[in-house]
């Protein structure tokens, strides 16, 4: 396969790539707008400006991203063929020189499919015999993924002719007059004469064939100063093989071997191992799908009440923003502590409920994070549809919360709901792991190490590293959120993969939300089950949770009543919320709790003056004055019933509940200050928006419309008309010609071809269909724009028909 003698293409063959695209048709035409978009922003005007488009860096490496490994390979052994190169020579780079298509079947079968990709993303033009690859895909590729150096007439071109002679000579080749041809000498001893190549190197002193191995497969550069020598004075391996043209200087301390040496070595192959067909995904656990979806259900109505008792806990003590945006670590270790989970868990619940629109900051001067209104809206949905929108959020999300704690180029630590947490890839990454679960057999787990090599051969060129923890992270979370059941999909999360409504399927798997607790004598109160949310809410003010699993522990205590007390509750609607929420009669012991705090809560009153105690009771007072740990207050009476402090209420109300006393704040009218704990609201707020992955996706209305559009422009551009008009410029006729033509037009309903001067004096070509002519004017459809317009006559430089 010569470098020098290019195979000619058929008659009728297009010659460059806008004749390849002007003979597709329109849906050949909209598929490669529709995998390539970039090209569609905006509009190309024809089909020569599309041509360019396609062949510009960015738009080319864009779509090389998207090519699995094998097309990949292909497109790279075109890129070290000659161009253009016939089919078959290009599967003997793929499958090697002497070994036939039939011993690699894998190979040949899927090479034409291959080639249909890069010719449909318009990354490969010309016919069969003669396949061309865009220029620019062959600079994006060069040699470096297949190991090969340069061609002879590119790594000798420095040389002298006199040194060429010389190599020639050397490797037992006739001599010849000039460098050019003394190239084209070396390049066919290794493409056209194979065994006289293996005949020079049957020859080879030990040593020769250990230093062509390291180079063969590549690099291809060797780190020696290059030497003229020749064959008789060469005394070691490397100067034998630079005697006789097997290596050639490539600067001035290193050597190259060139790519038809390498390829002869290698029995004519680009690469050392193609890879054909994609890794198979094995199911490496079976379980029994109802027993998956069941383990699934479980871990999503646990994700809800995580996010549910996070926005709680961040309605009751909202988190501080950092001006930097994000939250601080500070915050982030309360709120795991809080809520007993690994901060890195804690990030990912807070960024599902920052994307989901559940968390915002309040935009105040000292922002602060808190629910959003749409909480309690969402608060009221059944959980089946609560966790549906976790779910979308989570799939299309471009955040990714297991990178809070990395850092990023910068070497800042990413914060969580900070910056620098969006990675494009995110959302195609998990789409497509779900994906490839979703296509094993229900309830089958595969391994991830075997998801991880699957998609490096759908997308070796996108991601890298990146993409390789996206998918371990995936993994993760996808079980972490119940999309998952002992690593196998669930039923609801096909339906959401597939775009349906997942709420139902999830409903008959969720446990029904119970209305009653079991109360007992030790003052806790046992919910075998998820309760209702309006029964967690009020029992997680009155009670703290002492354990959590299949059954959750609640434990009242003098503290937790006093703090229900505070939100505004009295004992009496304590009481009665208990007697109505218990599947047995109160215990005594905590109805005695309830009277007793409710007794002593608020007889204590704090307010503002530095801060002051008010209590009927002055005995209370004496007892607070006589007690030593009141101290640090610096009480003094200032009435029977009053008391002055020399500290802030804040302190005050801390320091007497740490004493065992029960006080309550009051306002400066008087009344005792009710602290609810879901008063915290951020104003409407809107989710942050993914951050998109290159040009959004083209409509088929738009990809249509795009269409007639460049196709109208190409025929403005390329239409020819019965007038010669060798120099290119707009047509000329008279003025009665022009009116006769173009009425006749109008009569038989032909597109006629115009020159046209605009009022800026720009003299332009156009296609148009003449409707109406009349006032010194004509009405007319106009090809390129695909409007109809209105021309006047007297700008109409010329008129002629088209030649169909």
């Amino acid at each position: 396969m010569s470098s020098r003698t290019s195979p000619q293409p058929a008659a009728g063959a297009p010659r460059t790539l806008a004749e390849e695209l002007r003979a597709r048709s329109d849906d050949g035409l909209a598929a490669l707008l529709r995998a390539r978009p970039d090209l569609v922003h905006p509009v190309p005007a024809d089909l020569t400006q599309l041509a360019t488009r396609l062949s510009t860096r960015a738009s080319v490496v864009r779509a090389l991203e998207r090519l699995d490994r094998f097309t990949l390979e292909v497109a790279e052994a075109l890129a070290v063929a000659p161009d253009p190169v016939p089919a078959e020579d290009l599967l003997a780079l793929l499958i090697g020189r002497d070994t036939k298509a039939a011993d690699e079947p894998d190979t040949a079968d899927r090479l034409p499919a291959a080639l249909a990709e890069l010719r449909g993303q318009a990354l490969l033009w010309g016919p069969p015999e003669a396949l061309r690859l865009v220029r620019t895909v062959r600079e994006a590729l060069g040699s470096g993924p297949t190991g090969l150096g340069p061609v002879y007439a590119e790594a000798g071109a420095g040389l002298p002719p006199s040194r060429l002679q010389e190599i020639l000579a050397d490797a037992g080749q006739p001599t010849t007059p000039d460098a050019v041809s003394a190239l084209d000498s070396l390049h066919a001893l290794w493409t056209e004469t194979p065994d006289r190549a293996d005949a020079l190197l049957a020859d080879a002193p030990e040593g020769v064939r250990g230093v062509l191995h390291r180079l063969m497969w590549g690099p291809p550069y060797g780190q020696t100063p290059p030497r003229p020598v020749r064959a008789a004075d060469a005394r070691t391996p490397v100067e034998w093989l630079q005697a006789r043209g097997l290596l050639l200087p490539a600067g001035r301390d290193s050597v190259v071997l060139p790519r038809e040496v390498a390829l002869h070595l290698r029995g004519g192959r680009a690469h050392r191992e193609v890879h054909p067909l994609p890794p198979e995904v094995h199911a490496t656990r079976t379980h029994e799908p109802h027993l998956v979806d069941a383990a699934a259900a479980g871990q999503a109505f646990h994700a809800v009440r995580t996010v549910e008792e996070l926005l709680e806990l961040f309605s009751a003590e909202p988190a501080a923003a950092l001006r930097a945006g994000g939250l601080g670590v500070r915050d982030l270790r309360r709120t795991a502590a809080a809520l007993d989970l690994p901060e890195p868990q804690v990030a990912f619940w807070l960024e599902l409920a920052y994307g989901a629109g559940l968390l915002a900051t309040d935009g105040e001067a000292d922002e602060r994070w808190s629910p959003t209104p749409l909480f309690d809206a969402w608060l009221h949905r059944p959980a089946a549809e609560r966790w549906t929108l976790l779910a979308r959020t989570w799939l299309d999300a471009t955040r990714v919360a297991a990178l809070v704690g990395s850092r990023d180029s910068k070497d800042k630590v990413l914060g969580a709901l900070g910056p620098g947490l969006d990675r494009a890839l995110a959302p195609e990454v998990r789409r497509a792991v779900l994906g490839h679960l979703a296509a094993l057999p229900p309830g089958s787990a595969p391994d991830a190490a075997e998801l991880t090599e699957r998609l490096r051969w759908e997308r070796p060129l996108r991601g890298g590293e990146l993409r390789d923890r996206l998918v371990a992270w995936t993994v993760a979370e996808a079980e972490q959120l119940g999309l998952t059941g002992r690593g196998a999909l669930s039923a609801p999360a096909r339906a959401l993969l597939a775009g349906d409504d997942p709420s139902d399927l999830l409903a008959l798997l969720l446990p029904e939300p119970l209305a009653e607790v079991i109360l007992q004598p030790d003052l806790t109160a046992i919910a075998p089950g998820p309760l209702e949310t309006p029964l967690a809410q009020t029992l997680a003010v009155a009670a703290d949770i002492e354990s959590k699993g299949g059954a959750t522990v609640y434990r009242f205590t003098p503290e937790s009543v006093r703090r229900a007390l505070d939100a505004g509750r009295t004992a009496a609607e304590l009481h009665a919320f208990l007697a109505e929420h218990s599947r047995t009669p109160v215990p005594q012991p905590l109805s005695y709790l309830i009277d007793d705090v409710a007794r002593r809560h608020g007889r204590l009153r704090v307010g503002i003056a530095s801060a002051y105690l008010r209590c009927d009771d002055d005995t209370l007072l004496d007892e607070l004055l006589a007690d030593r740990r009141a101290a640090q207050l610096r009480l003094r009476r200032l009435a029977p019933t009053v008391l002055a402090a020399q500290a802030d209420p804040a302190a005050v109300l801390t320091q007497l509940r740490a004493m065992g006393y029960a006080p309550a704040a009051e306002s400066p009218e008087g009344d005792v200050v009710i602290a609810r704990p879901d008063a915290r609201r951020t104003p409407p707020r809107t989710p942050p928006a993914p951050v998109p992955d290159g040009p959004p996706q083209v409509s088929d209305l738009h990809l249509a419309a795009a269409v007639r559009t460049i196709r109208a422009g190409d025929r403005a551009s390329t239409v020819t008309h019965r007038t010669p008009n060798p120099t290119g410029s707009v047509p000329r006729t008279s003025a009665a010609e022009t009116l006769a033509t173009l009425q006749t037009a109008v009569l038989t309903g032909s597109p006629v071809w115009i020159g046209y001067v605009n009022a800026d004096g720009a003299a332009t070509q156009r296609v148009i269909e003449p409707v109406r002519v009349e006032g010194g004017f004509v009405t007319a459809f106009d090809q390129l724009h695909e409007s109809v317009q209105t021309f006047s006559l007297h700008r109409i430089t010329g008129v002629a028909e088209i030649d169909e």
